[in-house]
Formats: C-alpha cells, sequence, structure tokens
C-alpha cells in the first residue's frame, strides 16, 4: 500500500494577505465636540446675560396727568321712540344707522278708521257751516222785518203785539246764530281732535339724530302704555350724535383730582391710535354706596364719526390743557434703562449682539417712562444694565 504524500496541504507563509484598511472617523468627531465646547464655553465667558424690552411709544401728557380712569361713550340726548296710538305698524321707512331729522316720518301705523273719523269731523265743520250761514240769513231777515215794524208802529199802522212778535222773531234769530257758531266751534275741536289722533299713527322723530336700534318690524302690534304678550313699546332707538359724551365712575377718594372745566384727554379702545382732547362738563352731585364712586360726565372737543355709544374708553384727568403736539405718542423706555456712567445718563441699545451706549441726556419724564430721542419703537433695550457693561461688549 502506498503511502499518502500530506506535503501539498502545508501552509504557505510566504504570501502577505489582503486585508481592507478601515478609516477609523470617530475620533475627529469627538475632537470636533470638544472644540466647540471649549469654543461655547469661551464664548460665554466673554458674553454679557442681559434683560431687554422693547422700546415703546408714550404720550407726552402722562406727565401732567393727574387721574386715570375708564367709562364708556354715551348719547346724552337718547329717546326710545313710539306712537301715542296702539295699532299694528303698517310701514317702517328706517334702518339701523338711518340719519333722521326731526318731525320726519318714520313709520307709520294702520290708521284707515282715524282717518274716517277725522274725514266725518270734517263733515261735521261744513254741516255746522251751513246752518250758521242760514242762521246768519234768517237774522238778517229778523233784523229787516223789525226794522219794518218799528217805522209802521210809529205811524200807528201795526199793533204793539205785531211789533212784539217782530222784535221776539229778531232775538230769536241772533240766538239761533249764536247757536250756530257755538255749534261750528265744536265741530272744529272736534275735527282738530280727529287730526290729532290721526297724526298720532305717524311715528315722526323727536330731533334730529341716528338709529340706533330697531325694536319693531312691519305687522307688529304696536302698544306703547301696555306690556301685552307680543305686543312692542318702542320702535326705534335714536341718539343724537352731537351730543356725545363719556361717563367715567371716579373713586370719591380721588374726587378731589377732578373738577369741572378740567381738561382731559379720552383713549377710545376702538381708536387706539389716537388721543380726543376732552373737558369735564359735570359731576354727578352723588355717591354709589356699592361701588364708592361718582359718576363723572365728560364732554368730547373733538368729534369724530366713528365715535358711537357704548364705546369703551380711558379718560386721562390731566393738570393742565396740553397742545396738540403733546398728543401724538413718541418712543419711550422705562425709566430703569437709563444709567449714569462718567458723569453723563445713558442708554444701551442692542444691536447685532453688542450692546450700543446712546446719550440720555434731554430724556424727558414720562411716568413710569422716558421719552427718548435717537431710538425707534421696537428696538431692544437693556434694562438694569450692569456696571461691568460697556459700549461694544458682546450680549445675549
Amino acid at each position: 500500500m502506498d503511502t499518502p504524500d500530506i506535503s501539498k496541504l502545508a501552509i504557505d507563509r510566504s504570501a502577505t494577505p489582503v486585508r481592507r484598511r478601515r478609516r477609523r472617523w470617530w475620533p475627529w468627531a469627538v475632537a470636533a465636540l470638544v472644540l466647540a465646547a471649549l469654543a461655547g464655553m469661551y464664548l460665554r465667558g466673554n458674553t454679557v446675560a442681559v434683560e431687554t424690552v422693547a422700546v415703546t411709544t408714550a404720550y407726552p401728557s402722562q406727565a401732567v396727568t393727574a387721574l386715570n380712569a375708564t367709562g364708556y361713550v354715551v348719547a346724552q340726548r337718547k329717546a326710545a321712540v313710539a306712537s301715542k296710538a296702539t295699532g299694528r305698524l303698517e310701514w317702517l321707512g328706517v334702518m339701523e344707522g338711518t340719519a333722521v331729522k326731526k318731525d320726519q316720518v318714520i313709520a307709520r301705523l294702520e290708521n284707515r278708521d282715524v282717518s274716517a273719523s277725522r274725514d266725518q269731523a270734517a263733515a261735521n265743520v261744513g254741516v255746522a257751516a251751513a246752518n250758521l250761514e242760514q242762521a246768519r240769513a234768517e237774522a238778517r231777515d229778523a233784523d229787516a222785518n223789525l226794522a219794518r215794524s218799528r217805522d209802521l208802529a210809529e205811524k200807528k199802522y201795526i199793533s204793539g203785539s205785531t211789533l212784539d212778535t217782530a222784535v221776539a222773531r229778531a232775538d230769536k234769530a241772533r240766538a239761533v246764530v249764536r247757536s250756530g257758531q257755538a255749534a261750528l266751534g265744536a265741530a272744529r275741536a272736534n275735527l282738530k281732535a280727529a287730526e290729532v289722533a290721526l297724526d298720532q299713527t305717524l311715528i315722526r322723530a323727536p330731533f334730529d339724530g341716528v338709529v340706533l336700534t330697531k325694536s319693531a318690524n312691519v305687522g307688529d302690534n304696536i302698544t306703547p302704555f301696555s306690556s301685552a304678550a307680543d305686543t312692542k313699546g318702542a320702535v326705534v332707538t335714536i341718539a343724537d350724535m352731537d351730543t356725545l359724551e363719556v361717563e367715567a365712575d371716579v373713586a370719591e377718594s380721588s374726587l378731589a383730582k377732578v373738577r369741572v372745566g378740567q381738561p382731559c384727554e379720552v383713549q377710545l379702545d376702538a381708536l387706539p391710535e389716537r388721543r380726543f382732547a376732552a373737558v369735564v362738563n359735570r359731576v354727578v352731585p352723588t355717591v354709589d354706596r356699592a361701588k364708592a364712586t361718582v359718576l363723572v360726565k365728560i364732554r368730547l372737543v373733538e368729534r369724530d364719526p366713528r365715535i358711537v355709544p357704548e364705546m369703551a374708553a380711558k379718560i386721562a384727568f390731566l393738570e393742565r390743557e396740553v397742545s396738540a403736539a403733546e398728543r401724538k405718542p413718541v418712543p419711550a423706555v422705562p425709566k430703569s434703562a437709563v444709567v449714569e456712567r462718567d458723569g453723563g445718563k445713558y442708554v444701551f441699545l442692542v444691536k447685532d449682539g453688542r450692546a450700543q451706549r446712546i446719550p440720555a441726556e434731554n430724556a424727558r419724564p414720562l411716568g413710569d417712562f422716558v421719552q427718548l430721542e435717537g431710538v425707534k419703537p421696537g428696538e431692544r433695550v437693556i434694562v438694569k444694565p450692569l456696571e461691568r457693561l460697556e459700549d461694544g461688549m458682546a450680549v445675549r
């Protein structure tokens, strides 16, 4: 048996194996993170943390404001318009927002029955006038007959009884004339009453104004002096826009700061961009026990067609009258933003991540703010600046 040759099974170690070299990237990533952390710590250590607020707007009149209050716009002259008569609403000629003139017919009730009564009263006047004319004719004839009878009686042509009959006839004719005059007067009075009743079915505007609300529609039963079901009292509500004023509740403890004729500024929530000049018109001489307030009525000096009743208002009672320029908004910053450095007053703004120092020597106090020139609303200003804060320093 032949022995097998295993020399061919030996491993050839002279050949170098081919291995894929993998790139190790994670040490570089760790190094980058470490460098970024070191850079952040370095930058953080050289950046000052500050508190900032936005530059806002304020009004110069705030410096002379003695008291602030809230209230509402109301119309001094306002009426719920209805008819004196009772009936069904037949026609309505206005709606909310309609401007009306005094005595303008704005609605009408059904009035055919009242109109017929007026026509009947007018006919009775004609009858009474005709009867009076007939009585006057009878009186003229009686007076003429009496004159003839007296002439004949003087000549003894007629007896005394005949003359007495003529006198009685004349007196009766004059009495009929007076009765006819009274009847005509009564007929005319009845006609006037019928005309008044007819006019009461026409609803007229009591003054120049604007319709605020419409309370009834065509077909509704109008009963102004009753609260029956399915009936309406007032048809529309009208307000005189020329009598608009502001009512404010002032605490009785602050009443000493308010006087009649005192200048005011009114700011409406609906028109926040404008302040209106006003003056205290009157102070109601009584105190509300529940609220411990006194009602003060402020008259608007300036008018604006956008002002309507029931608008919410803020009222500033001023120590003196302000000019038109003082009622315009100006840039303002909190008082805490002003610091004294190097013998002067300054304010630090934040621009491009750095503190920028600007002078504030001409800053004007406005309550809790100061008026500052050289800044714009919306810019960020540093409040309570740190002692080590300098111009140009990086801030966050």
